[in-house]
């Protein structure tokens, strides 16, 4: 026979080992992003805040003397630096074609349209290449004798300077890294097509749209977090991921034309020995990622709601 102490002592047992299991539940997510967190912390977060210090401080011998906002005027200053980031608008003008071209090739390949076996098994060579290798090659390419320039000379065009002439050197590269990088966006989209409904399709079909209306008002609506997605890591690979190219195909030249951000800080760095003032450039080009990323997101949201 159960006492009325131990009948009362076992409904608080019961609550207490309920409360501790979910406490131990919500702990668990806990434990197991922690080994993730410390990574970013301890790789990006602590960096970057060092690296916010230290472009306070000079160069040479005012190294490690606190000189303010000194690195950052000199920049503003900089001719080159400048360059650079109007370099950045024409790679951010260049973007829609970047993610264009991929995105269409991916609706082709989803659609299964004449030819897609074969993009299929070539779409993705390019990426796997070093960019030393794409740029020699495309040296060969675009040199002032080569063979494109042959073909535009046979055709009475006449040949252009396409690395030689600082009005055309930074879309050679840019047009270059496109077709070097195109391949892993394409991937993406593709993930994003594996998710798409097919019934929406088939609905579309049955009701006579033809392939622009189905790409503006299904399949555009339905993947726009890949879109999303794409813009953003296809422009932050613009502004962090042709420093190979441009080394290779112009060295910044002609006249500092093909500048870019991440060029300037490694020549900022390597060449002029200056990290203080390379630091204060690496802030500059993380606020205009910061900066470029947020507010594609908001247009292409917009944008994809009106479609």
């Amino acid at each position: 026979m159960t006492s009325a102490g131990e009948a009362i002592t076992t409904p608080r047992r019961t609550t207490d080992v309920r409360r501790r299991h979910i406490s131990e539940h919500k702990l668990a997510p806990l434990v197991l992003v922690t080994p993730a967190l410390l990574v970013i912390v301890g790789l990006r977060i602590v960096p970057l805040i060092l690296g916010a210090q230290y472009s306070l401080t000079g160069d040479g011998a005012r190294n490690g003397v606190f000189v303010g906002l000194s690195n950052y005027r000199a920049l503003a200053h900089d001719p080159v630096f400048r360059t650079a980031i109007k370099n950045v608008g024409l790679l951010f003008l260049a973007l829609p074609v970047a993610v264009a071209v991929p995105g269409i090739l991916a609706t082709f390949l989803f659609l299964k349209t004449p030819g897609h076996r074969f993009y299929r098994s070539v779409y993705f060579f390019p990426v796997v290449l070093s960019p030393v290798i794409i740029g020699a090659i495309f040296n060969i390419l675009l040199s002032y004798d080569g063979p494109l320039n042959q073909g535009l000379t046979k055709l009475g065009i006449g040949p252009v300077d396409w690395l030689g002439n600082s009005h055309v050197a930074i879309f050679s590269v840019i047009g270059v890294h496109i077709w070097a990088t195109f391949g892993m966006a394409l991937v993406i989209f593709m993930a994003g097509f594996s998710t798409l409904d097919q019934s929406l399709l088939d609905a579309a079909k049955c009701d006579g749209a033809n392939l622009p209306q189905t790409i503006r008002h299904v399949i555009v609506p339905e993947l726009s977090r890949t879109i999303q997605f794409v813009f953003v890591t296809t422009m932050i690979g613009m502004l962090t991921g042709m420093f190979g190219l441009v080394y290779v195909m112009t060295a910044g030249g002609p006249g500092g034309a093909t500048y870019l951000p991440e060029f300037y800080i490694w020549i900022t760095q390597g060449q002029m020995n200056s990290p203080a003032l390379a630091s204060a450039a690496s802030m500059v080009l993380f606020v205009l990622m910061l900066v470029v990323g947020l507010a594609q997101i908001r247009l292409i949201k917009r944008a994809t709601k009106g479609v």
